[in-house]
């Protein structure tokens, strides 16, 4: 079998061997020792408080919100409430075939080789895309399905996410497209509303129009994150104070040649998905064939 293959099966895959014990005390704070007894804390707090209603209650899944906030109930708390009322408020954006979105591949331009630093690096070109032919809607489906299949995934639980936006290209034709609305929804699945550990946010190849485009997001930032987000402009020595250019491509500086495009991705997840993930996409309104 053929080595991307055997990468996919363990992209949808939910097992935790022993080196994710030791990935998840570092990355997580979290101690098997008293895992269980975290995890009910945690659900007694939801029952208690009552300002969510979670379609799932069991440790696995209470799990994903513990490790993106290092096991501290509270915070893990209130990022489930704003998931869940990111869910409710945008029901429709779940309403799509989830493995039909191969349209958006120019602004996904892929990821990059997992890093123990950095987690899963994915890069975005927003200046790439065509809004004659991909509607807004369909750009922030392709990153919500992103989201939640990789907050199914133990690695990514622990290791988390880290994001380089391109904007090389970016104009006024794109930027009228973004609502609001659009950059709360863009702002919530990079990481504020998501059970996605985010290492960093950077905006990479941008100029004066940035500001307009930057506008719309920064209502929408909390304070926390302000630390994430990094803003490198065309010197991609910044870039690599962050990021190690061996995870990099050539074109930022770097020297790594493997990029899953995200019609591979989408692909492959699609060839390799279990029956759980189909049911999962289901529950949460996706259509899987």
């Amino acid at each position: 079998m053929p080595f991307i293959d055997i990468a996919f099966q363990a992209e949808v895959s939910r097992y935790e061997d022993a080196e994710f014990e030791e990935y998840a005390r570092r990355n997580c704070d979290e101690d098997p020792q008293n895992r269980s007894r975290v995890i009910e804390e945690f659900r007694n707090m939801i029952y208690e408080r009552g300002e969510c209603s979670p379609r799932r209650i069991d440790d696995a899944y209470l799990l994903r919100f513990l490790r993106c906030r290092r096991f501290i109930p509270a915070l893990a708390h209130k990022l489930m409430v704003r998931y869940e009322d990111f869910r409710r408020k945008n029901a429709y954006l779940y309403e799509c075939r989830a493995f039909g979105l191969k349209s958006v591949k120019k602004v996904y331009a892929g990821t990059f080789p997992d890093s123990p630093v950095n987690g899963r690096i994915t890069l975005m070109r927003f200046g790439r895309w065509d809004v004659d032919s991909v509607p807004i809607v369909d750009v922030v489906r392709c990153a919500l399905l992103m989201d939640e299949i990789a907050v199914m995934q133990p690695k990514l639980q622990i290791l988390g996410v880290t994001i380089i936006v391109d904007l090389e290209g970016l104009s006024v034709r794109h930027v009228r497209h973004l609502t609001p609305t659009i950059a709360y929804q863009i702002v919530s699945l990079m990481g504020v509303s998501f059970p996605l550990p985010n290492h960093g946010l950077h905006i990479v190849n941008y100029n004066w129009f940035l500001n307009t485009f930057f506008y719309l997001f920064k209502q929408f930032i909390p304070g926390a994150a302000w630390e994430r987000l990094h803003f490198h402009g065309y010197d991609m020595s910044s870039l690599h104070k962050h990021i190690h250019p061996k995870y990099l491509p050539p074109e930022y500086g770097g020297y790594c040649e493997h990029v899953v495009s995200i019609e591979e991705w989408i692909r492959k997840i699609d060839m390799y998905k279990d029956d759980f993930m189909a049911q999962e996409l289901r529950n949460l309104g996706f259509t899987v064939d």
